[in-house]
């Protein structure tokens, strides 16, 4: 593969950003338990960055060591003289730091001895002939060849893969911020040098970068060149369980695969645009996508109705992509049987039971249009609720229901209610979508929100004496299936059930 590196081995690198010597050696030996390879040593966030302190830091250190003193003008926080900045990386270097990391704005000649990290950074966010930046680094024949931009959008951390795979030197391209964590998580895929993670998020030194935790969990000690890439497109998507669940699917049946968070702005346009630049880099390997909101019916407009099978063309959304070898897309809804599962296991009752049944759906939107066609197929009798009146009049024609606004909620008088809004979704997790009034009218309540897994709807629902039905069921039965449709193999649904527990359980909020 064009780009790996011969004899390089991608470390883990943890950047520390103590403010002693003492909190620093103390950051490394966390760092060693934790899995990671070498460690960063930001000189620049110590208090007092002395030679002292260097000898102190560098006497045992329980990993490789690359010493840095980022300047403020390069995003760092050192803001002496230059030549004291200088002065304290040649003597890193000469005290037996393994690497020392160099802006590229530094003269040659001013630049320490010994093996140079040469790096440039940009926080604009501008796009930039990277390639060109690339080329210049390497002339300059360093050891490690490195480059950190702000990432405006997932297309941006394809290309830093891109770089670091045809660059012919060792090399690190980083994507920052949340949109390129595909870069960070990938780093092993291409045979760079290295990625970056910190020991807590509070201890981040650069937007983006993960936990060594995060990337442990997102398979990063399994990921190679041949391993393949799935992953959920959505806005925002920090808050997502997808990976948890996926990846510990993965985990349970040895597959070389990741699934990772891919920030996807909310505009056809952008989903359109993220399309293309996956088609473009085959070698990426990418094989699967699960589509959130707001990209489900983006993704069904991109894949084509030719290309879903019937019941998505029914439904008019799509939450699942299917990438081939050669480009071709192939979309799916697993939401459907899933929400059915859910309620009806919930509700003690076959399918077929919920015929003539009264349900008040609440919204009009992807998931909405799966459990609607699911109640329209057993002939339930529906009502649809939404903010945009004209939405939920034509996902009522679609399937023989009728329509409402959403300030007719509070007057609702229907047997199940089923919220398919992200009305109580984390971090807003003191909304409801529907008062405590309407819901004593009820019987049974569903939300398919699953995080938190018991929303502000379903405390009110309860208190309204109705069964209630969480998110979470249906969370894990819709994930089943989509990893049954990329991998062929039937997924292990305790162990997806689970994970996703633990994920919960780990991040309540």
């Amino acid at each position: 593969m064009a780009g790996m590196k011969p004899n390089c081995a991608t470390a883990l690198i943890a950047s520390l950003t103590e403010a002693t010597p003492p909190a620093m050696l103390m950051a490394c030996r966390q760092a060693a338990d934790q899995g990671a390879d070498m460690v960063e040593l930001r000189l620049d966030s110590l208090e007092h960055p002395i030679a002292a302190a260097l000898a102190q830091l560098l006497s045992q250190p329980p990993l490789p060591v690359i010493a840095t003193c980022r300047p403020v003008r390069q995003g760092g926080f050192f803001k002496g003289p230059e030549e004291q900045r200088l002065a304290l990386l040649r003597e890193a270097s000469r005290l037996g730091a393994n690497y020392i990391d160099i802006e590229d704005d530094v003269p040659p000649g001013d630049r320490p001895r010994g093996q140079i990290i040469l790096s440039h950074h940009d926080f604009s966010g501008q796009p930039r002939d990277w390639q060109a930046v690339m080329k210049n680094l390497a002339a300059q024949k360093p050891a490690v060849v490195k480059l950190a931009f702000t990432a405006g959008t997932c297309q941006d951390a394809i290309e830093a893969c891109r770089l670091v795979r045809d660059c012919p030197l060792p090399a690190m391209v980083l994507a920052m911020g949340e949109a390129g964590i595909l870069s960070r998580a990938l780093a092993r895929k291409f045979g760079a040098f290295g990625s970056f993670a910190s020991l807590s998020a509070e201890r981040a030194s650069a937007p983006g970068q993960l936990t060594l935790t995060q990337m442990k969990q997102l398979r990063w000690d399994h990921i190679g060149p041949a391993t393949k890439v799935y992953g959920v497109a959505a806005c925002p998507v920090g808050h997502s369980m997808s990976p948890a669940v996926h990846n510990a699917a993965f985990d349970e049946l040895g597959l070389d695969a990741v699934y990772l968070p891919l920030r996807v702005e909310p505009s056809e346009e952008a989903f359109d645009g993220f399309l293309d630049a996956v088609l473009a880099a085959p070698w990426l390997d990418m094989r699967g996508l699960s589509v959130t909101v707001p990209h489900k019916e983006h993704a069904l407009a991109r894949v084509g109705p030719a290309k879903v099978d019937e019941l998505s063309r029914a439904i008019g959304a799509i939450n699942t992509v299917r990438i081939g070898r050669g480009g071709e897309l192939e979309g799916f809804n697993t939401d459907y049987a899933a929400a059915l599962e859910s309620l009806c296991q919930a509700m003690g009752i076959e399918p077929a039971g919920l015929a003539d049944k009264s349900v008040g759906v609440l919204g009009a939107g992807g998931v909405a249009r799966a459990v609607v066609a699911a109640l329209a197929h057993y002939q339930a009798r529906i009502t649809i609720y939404n903010r945009t009146p004209s939405r939920a009049q034509e996902l009522a024609e679609r399937f023989g229901a009728q329509a409402c606004p959403a300030g007719d909620i509070p007057a609702m008088e229907h047997e199940i209610v089923i919220n398919c809004t992200s009305v109580g979704m984390h971090p807003r997790v003191s909304e409801t979508p529907a008062p405590l009034e309407a819901l004593r009218r009820c019987r049974v309540v569903f939300d398919t929100i699953y995080n938190p897994p018991t929303t502000r709807l379903l405390e009110l629902a309860r208190q309204a004496g109705c069964t209630i039905v969480g998110g979470l069921e249906m969370f894990v039965r819709q994930a089943a299936r989509q990893f049954e449709i990329w991998t062929d193999r039937p997924a292990p649904l305790p162990v997806m059930r689970q994970a996703m527990a633990d994920r919960l359980e780990a991040n309540p909020s």
